[in-house]
């Protein structure tokens, strides 16, 4: 497929972060990904790195692993505690032992240097090839989610607790929240990202839009809105998608 009409193909428009302090591989990393991407934004040192991708929520996070002030190894381990993000960790070492210790930190992907940008590029449109599937269910349709059926390419949210089973209406905005909170179950979403991701970080008081947004969304997707069992609160944080066991 041409690379335009891949890059068509995507269901949202990707967000690449690159951390690397060499400015010369930043410039090439950015000239390849930028190809796949709509965005891409870079950060020099490693907590740089950090405070954008928890304020941006990057689609796909390219990662070096030698920086001035941190390990990347580090910031890899950081990073995965709060985001689901694809990392692909641009590394000069090219031991089996350093490999394993990659993928344990949560890394996704590896690349050693020197590296060619035609590999480079076939990895990153892999990890968001998958990144893609996840947050939109591309792959697996109509996803059962305890009482809830959501069907991510029909848009819809049917309720299987009530009789007959009820189709939820949903507004655009909590449509989006909802596929936002879904496609990242597990990981507290911040304010920061969910502005971000859903309000294209437009919103003047974000925690409050949020806030009025997810009790709209409660009340029509959980069993008790007031003890809510698949949308939790991080208090001063933000909010956490929980699977039913």
């Amino acid at each position: 497929m041409p690379r335009d009409a891949e890059k068509n193909s995507l269901m949202f428009d990707a967000t690449v972060l690159v951390i690397e302090d060499d400015a010369a591989i930043r410039r090439a990393v950015k000239r390849v990904a930028v190809l796949d991407a709509a965005r891409v934004i870079e950060a020099e040192y490693a907590r740089d790195g950090i405070d954008l991708a928890a304020a941006v929520g990057p689609d796909l996070i390219i990662l070096d692993l030698g920086l001035p002030d941190a390990e990347g190894l580090d910031v890899c381990r950081e990073i995965r505690r709060w985001s689901a993000a694809p990392v692909i960790v641009l590394t000069a070492r090219h031991g089996d032992r350093d490999k394993v210790r990659l993928l344990d930190a949560g890394a996704d992907d590896y690349i050693t240097k020197p590296f060619s940008a035609e590999e480079l590029g076939a990895r990153l449109r892999v990890q968001l090839r998958r990144a893609i599937a996840r947050a939109y269910g591309a792959e697996a349709g109509t996803e059962r989610i305890g009482h809830l059926s959501i069907d991510l390419p029909g848009r819809t949210v049917r309720r299987h607790d009530r009789e007959p089973d009820e189709l939820v209406k949903l507004t655009r905005t909590e449509w989006d929240l909802l596929v936002t909170l879904v496609a990242n179950a597990g990981r507290t979403m911040t304010h920061a990202a969910l502005r971000e991701k859903v309000w294209d970080g437009a919103s003047k008081d974000p925690r409050h839009d949020i806030r009025v947004h997810v009790a709209n969304l409660r009340r029509k997707v959980e069993r008790d809105a007031m003890t809510p069992e698949l949308i939790i609160t991080e208090s001063g944080v933000g909010y956490r998608f929980e699977r039913p066991q």
